[in-house]
């Protein structure tokens, strides 16, 4: 440890993932992310603190306000990552987040730019705002307007997304008018929302895509993807190829403006390259770590480690 303050560092688990489970996707294993964070956290030489949100209660009582463990009063830590993989009822469900920031606790992501990058139209509103570019990306609530929102982005094909969703959950390709009202038959049956997202599609990013690692202000490790055969979505867990990449100076600004216009600590940032220059495709609040960290050799859950006690000590001290 050196000199370093030994901490307890908590990890709130969303997943209801009880033991590790490791699974081979395409060419690369998907580790349960909360469990490849706590053995970071011991070889850094800190305590991990693991909160299944599941275990956790609310409780309410007079002016007063306070989360319990399994009925019992929780353990505090020094501070807190949460790994926030649900994409239903997010502002309820994360309302858990909120209650530990209430309680002081310095929190790695918080709960308002948790809940801006799980939905892509805020998210969309926020990065427009501070002007960095994103795709031309059209919002439609009724099939009457759909073929004039073709024609606003450019034609056909279009890439077609729900307002939430992640890991390439909720995108679809969509290359003629026929396929478009299949599609949106089939999603709307099975949203809670009537809304959908029509972007363009970047035909010469030839379906890849580059996925910065952010902490704090900086890319500690970044990789280009590329979509396997028959899909155009370049996510590992999904079979897609990565290999490590030096993103451009540009780029790399411009996902550390993205991550810092959410109000995010630790984010994933994807963008595509076109022929207009790099484009913010998506903000996750939940980046994966095992897969950048197999393709870069760059030991991604360690870098959060070290900022996490970075940003502790900054918190404990009142800076």
């Amino acid at each position: 440890m050196n000199n370093r303050k030994k901490l307890r560092i908590g990890i709130l688990d969303f997943s209801g993932v009880d033991v590790a489970t490791v699974t081979t996707v395409g060419m690369y294993k998907k580790a349960n992310p909360g469990l490849v964070l706590r053995e970071a956290i011991k070889k850094r030489g800190h305590t991990p603190v693991i909160y299944k949100v599941a275990k956790c209660q609310m409780f309410f009582h007079g002016r007063k306000a306070e989360i319990l463990y399994n009925d019992k009063k929780i353990k505090n830590c020094d501070v807190l990552i949460p790994r926030v993989s649900i994409n239903r009822d997010v502002d309820l469900e994360i309302s858990i987040i909120k209650q530990f920031q209430l309680m002081g606790v310095p929190v790695l992501n918080e709960y308002l730019p948790v809940a801006r990058a799980k939905n892509k139209l805020r998210t969309l509103q926020i990065l427009t705002k501070k002007n960095i570019p994103v795709p031309k990306t059209i919002v439609v609530r009724k099939l009457e307007y759909i073929d004039e929102a073709i024609k606003k982005i450019g034609g056909y094909p279009v890439v077609l997304k729900t307002p939430f969703g992640t890991w390439g959950a909720g995108v679809v390709l969509v290359e003629s008018r026929r396929s478009m009202y299949s599609a949106l038959d089939i999603i709307w049956k099975n949203l809670l929302s009537n809304i959908m997202l029509i972007q363009e599609y970047i035909a010469e990013a030839s379906g890849t895509d580059y996925r910065a690692f952010v902490v704090g202000d900086k890319v500690v490790a970044s990789m280009k993807r590329t979509s396997k055969t028959g899909d155009f979505r370049s996510n590992l867990h999904l079979g897609g190829e990565g290999i490590k990449v030096k993103l451009t100076d540009e780029e790399e600004r411009l996902a550390v403006r993205a991550s810092q216009a959410l109000g995010l600590k630790i984010s994933g940032v994807d963008i595509l390259r076109s022929n207009k220059g790099p484009l913010i495709m998506e903000v996750n609040a939940q980046p994966g770590t095992t897969g950048i960290s197999s393709v870069t050799g760059i030991d991604v859950p360690a870098e959060i480690v070290k900022y996490a006690e970075i940003f502790a000590a900054k918190k404990l001290s009142g800076k």
